[in-house]
């Protein structure tokens, strides 16, 4: 599905979706009979994660921009991205404790053992001048934290997740090395419910609005920034992240795998290139695979910019749940399929970590059995050769 600019420019927020229900079977002492039951509605968590999102997209931006400027990445210094992560982790953890005060749990990637260190007081001052000021921007919290705030809101993010109960899962910067190179990157916040995720949230400040490509990652009207947003049961919408005007988004509906176009990470340490291209050339898929960092994959793949995502990481890689969990709900909402390489379901419910085999492959219902019959003859391939 290709976007237009001029529609999304005009088209009008969306209002308030009705409460879903189903109807299902009650016990009674004498007959089981049937009555609308409401489903569980997150429109208040959803809010709050896109609030959240954004505005660490924000600061996130700002931080970006004074990189490129200066030239750090020439240096190796990952001091800001640094600055970055803690401050977009502090953010949204802040937010949303002060929305959801009673039970809050969150997995997170950051925590502030290296900020309580000797010789971190400057960074961790710089982090909290930087919350402080997303805060003062929104206008929306009279509060000014403290270093040690700062470090406490971090380290929210120490749950280990699990089955029971409700769990925020965050990455407050998915794509290190993309926001390094000033490309791609995205905060990615999902919500676990029971083990299920039930909303996510995709901010990636640097996606344009308009369809992208290998050679067209980088708009050239500047049109850039997107936020998607799925609930369960509620479809996929995506926005201008400086704007409230919202689309409803597709996945494609490609059937023939020689006209699908193939999305696989920028790094080639992150999924194997070699293995990915394989699988390709038995599908017959003849346009060369877009790389690009972080979820924005996902979020690309849910308005339909490319048919395919595979993720192979090299053998003893353990995939974490934020690495995945807002990217997983955007693009099922979305109409798409995830599963990983043998076709099974993925499991948010077992902790920090996704049990994989092998890795992770996306794509419409249309063509995952023959993207499986491929990754299956693929792998079998690669194993002979070894």
């Amino acid at each position: 599905m290709h976007i237009s600019l001029n529609w999304l420019r005009f088209v009008t927020p969306s209002t308030k979706k009705p409460p879903r229900f189903h109807l299902s079977c009650l016990p009674s002492s004498s007959s089981c009979f049937s009555s609308v039951v409401f489903a569980m509605s997150y429109d208040k968590e959803i809010a709050a994660a896109k609030k959240a999102a954004s505005l660490a997209a924000r600061l996130c931006q700002k931080v970006q921009k004074a990189l490129l400027q200066s030239d750090v990445q020439s240096k190796n210094d990952r001091t800001p991205v640094t600055v970055a992560d803690y401050g977009s982790q502090a953010l949204v953890s802040f937010m949303l404790q002060h929305e959801f005060p009673g039970e809050f749990s969150l997995v997170a990637e950051e925590d502030s053992k290296d900020l309580r260190k000797d010789g971190a007081q400057e960074i961790v001052e710089r982090i909290t001048k930087l919350v402080n000021d997303s805060l003062t921007i929104d206008g929306s919290y009279s509060v000014t934290l403290s270093t040690e705030d700062v470090l406490k809101a971090i380290d929210s993010g120490k749950s280990e997740g699990g089955s029971q109960g409700r769990h925020w899962v965050l990455d407050p910067i998915d794509g290190t090395k993309g926001f390094l190179r000033g490309d791609q990157y995205a905060i990615a916040l999902a919500l676990l419910d029971r083990g299920k995720v039930v909303l996510g949230v995709l901010a990636c400040p640097n996606l344009p609005l308009a369809y992208i490509s290998d050679a067209n990652q980088h708009s050239p009207n500047n049109e850039v920034g997107c936020l998607f947003f799925a609930e369960v049961g509620g479809g996929t919408y995506m926005q201008p992240l400086d704007s409230s005007s919202t689309v409803k988004v597709q996945v494609s509906a490609v059937e023939n795998p020689e006209e699908a176009s193939l999305f696989e990470s920028y790094e080639a340490a992150h999924s194997m290139h070699d293995l990915s291209s394989l699988i390709a050339q038995k599908l017959g898929v003849k346009a060369p695979p877009v790389r690009i960092d972080s979820q924005a994959k996902y979020g690309a793949l849910s308005r339909g910019d490319g048919a395919i995502y595979l993720r192979l990481p090299h053998k003893g890689y353990r995939e974490k749940i934020w690495d995945h969990a807002a990217g997983y709900i955007v693009v099922t909402e979305a109409g798409g399929v995830v599963t990983d390489a043998a076709g099974n379901p993925l499991d948010f419910s077992r902790g920090k970590y996704l049990d994989l085999d092998t890795g992770i492959i996306v794509t419409n219902q249309k063509l995952m059995p023959l993207l499986l019959k491929a990754v299956r003859e693929s792998l079998e391939e690669k194993a002979s050769s070894l």
